[in-house]
């Protein structure tokens, strides 16, 4: 794939990095002292990150100009769409782990680290193989059109965290002990290190937002194999992704079809990447906004609609986001047989996860 890189100094870069870090900072000291985050609170902070992530586009306008605003503006509008998938499959893994609602966000904060962490990774490898092999253009391509396929009409397979490879493995090298010490990822039973129920359930949102990385990874590099754009789209629309979940938490139910959409983006960027190796090439950035913008729309609008008339508010039935749990580790039992808790701040574990 030719596609011109930015010339970016060394320490626009180091810049970057610093600003992102210190965004971190303040949203951890802002949780420290692990409330429960309400819905006022989760919309206030999601619109300082897209507040963030916007005035970097902006930025970016100022300084390189309309087309690689442009383009940072695609890449963070896909990555900002599928990052809602991410929100479903975060429900599902905390309601199977009972993770007390108080401790969600420490989980999220260090698995959008580990998510940064891989995107990056995934980023720089795979924009030198389509810059060196052209013939990746078509693999990655394929593979895209093949993940927008599964999506539409593989969402509704029942998702399993216990069972993947890397929870399964973690489990069987690390002693584990099958409930919630507070919110301590390690505790010492009869002089032994031995790891919580919530480090599983880290590692179980870790492993999953792995796939997702090379998902959205390779949807933004069907738009530009600039790293510095891919990373920095990539970037600011994961540093908003807990925020996300908790606005979103309650109104799952009634995103009905908005998979469809994602899929049709995901085969969309596909397509996209394949045709820019062959004499169509690439396509022109207010093309690819405009598809992008219209798909989100019309399956969210589609959605809303759809289960409006039936009737449903998407509030009434719970989306798996654990039982309630105060800053000691106590949950209560709200009725529902999502963790109940005692007073030594340990948390009974979930039916079906075995003791390490």
């Amino acid at each position: 794939m030719n596609d011109p890189s930015l010339a970016v100094p060394l320490w626009v870069w180091a810049a970057l990095t610093l600003g992102i870090a210190a965004m971190l900072a303040v949203d951890l000291l802002a949780h420290r002292d692990n409330h429960v985050i309400g819905f006022r609170e989760a919309a206030a902070w999601s619109a300082v990150w897209i507040a963030a992530g916007l005035g970097f586009g902006l930025v970016l306008w100022a300084w390189q100009g309309g087309d690689t605003a442009g383009t940072y503006y695609a890449g963070y509008l896909i990555e900002k769409a599928l990052s809602i998938d991410n929100v479903f499959v975060f429900a599902l893994v905390f309601s199977f782990f009972a993770v007390p609602d108080a401790y969600q966000h420490k989980i999220l904060f260090w698995g959008v680290i580990g998510a940064l962490v891989a995107r990056l990774v995934f980023i720089f490898v795979g924009a030198e193989l389509l810059q060196v092999f052209f013939w990746t253009a078509y693999l990655f391509g394929a593979f895209l059109i093949w993940t927008g396929w599964k999506m539409a009409f593989s969402h509704d397979e029942e998702v399993h965290p216990d069972r993947n490879p890397l929870v399964r493995l973690v489990k069987k090298v690390v002693p584990t002990d099958s409930r919630y010490h507070g919110d301590r990822f390690f505790v010492r039973i009869d002089g032994r290190r031995v790891a919580t129920l919530l480090f599983v359930a880290l590692v179980a949102i870790e492993a999953t937002d792995l796939i997702f990385a090379i998902d959205s990874v390779a949807a933004v590099l069907a738009i530009t194999t600039d790293t510095f754009l891919v990373w920095t789209a990539n970037a600011f629309a994961v540093l908003g992704l807990r925020s996300l979940y908790f606005c979103l938490s309650g109104l799952l139910r009634r995103f009905t079809y908005l998979h469809y959409g994602l899929a049709f983006l995901l085969v969309f960027a596909g397509v996209k990447l394949i045709l820019s190796e062959t004499p169509v090439g690439k396509l022109p950035i207010p093309v690819t906004l405009g598809v992008i913008a219209a798909t989100i729309a019309v399956s969210i609008g589609w959605s809303l609609a759809a289960t409006r008339s039936r009737g449903g508010d998407g509030t009434g039935a719970g989306t798996g986001a654990g039982g309630s749990g105060d800053d000691h580790g106590n949950g209560a039992d709200d009725g529902d047989g999502r963790g109940g808790g005692d007073a030594s701040g340990e948390t009974a574990v979930p039916r079906g996860i075995p003791s390490g």
